[in-house]
């Protein structure tokens, strides 16, 4: 279990990392703070999606052993679970843990597979938030995707944030990359792309829900096209899923 922290203490652990790690590089941060106790053992959520192989190299190659947690829905791409044992394999990952829903579960909840088309947010919370707040259980914080550039409302995105609902920390080993930065470094590293992007998926989450997105419109608007709906779930504030807006008003949203 996450450690049995108040949220004064907890937050006053997170400024404190913040300082120690404040003007390290990503891979410096992620390498320190997968020993600091202060950090406690955290784990890796990666939905290997259209970013995703950047920090899943970073991690690789810092600690291929650490934790690395990918959500099966059971709704994704075919091309999606390709592409993950692919990475999975070049990148000698060594604690790669497949989480998915328990049947039963799903059996009774959404025993026709339809509960998408009724209630797309109760849809997401039985196929995914639910089932990695399970597997988060016994850690005091996860590594996370999130990066300053993503939207308004993250232009100031710390490395180490508070998860004041579970008692956790959150990672954001990349806050400060630009997509210049993310492109460049899988270049560099000649990382896989995901096969979905290059025919038009620049956000990429379960295949009934993500469509494919015009040049010119916003990456994440393929995403629960035309409902009001912009994250999973598994990223709260005060209890509920996050809703990030850029000062324009179009949507972006989570990138693990």
């Amino acid at each position: 279990m996450p450690r049995d922290l108040n949220h004064s203490e907890l937050r006053n652990r997170v400024d404190s990392l913040n300082a120690r790690y404040r003007h390290h590089s990503a891979t410096s941060v992620l390498e320190g703070a997968l020993r600091d106790p202060d950090a406690g053992e955290l784990a890796m959520v990666s939905s290997f999606g259209a970013e995703s192989v950047a920090l899943l190299h970073l991690v690789a190659m810092v600690d291929r052993k650490t934790p690395v947690l990918f959500i099966d829905t059971r709704l994704l791409f075919a091309e999606t679970l390709t592409y993950q044992q692919e990475v999975a394999e070049r990148l000698r990952l060594e604690n790669l843990r497949i989480i998915k829903a328990d049947r039963a579960t799903l059996d009774s909840r959404d025993p026709y597979g339809a509960l998408r088309l009724s209630d797309t947010d109760a849809c997401c919370a039985l196929r995914k938030t639910e089932p990695l707040n399970a597997a988060l259980d016994g850690y005091d914080g996860w590594i996370t995707g999130r990066k300053r550039y993503q939207s308004g409302t993250r232009a100031a995105l710390n490395f180490f944030e508070v998860e004041e609902d579970t008692g956790r920390i959150k990672l954001n080993p990349l806050a400060h990359w630009t997509p210049e930065d993310v492109r460049a470094y899988m270049e560099e590293n000649r990382l896989p792309r995901h096969p979905l992007v290059a025919q038009g998926y620049p956000s990429i989450g379960c295949q009934p829900c993500t469509s494919k997105v015009a040049p010119g419109e916003d990456p994440r608007s393929g995403r629960w096209r035309g409902q009001a709906k912009e994250e999973c779930g598994i990223h709260f504030v005060n209890g509920r899923p996050v809703r990030n807006t850029v000062p324009n008003g179009t949507k972006q949203g989570e990138q693990a």
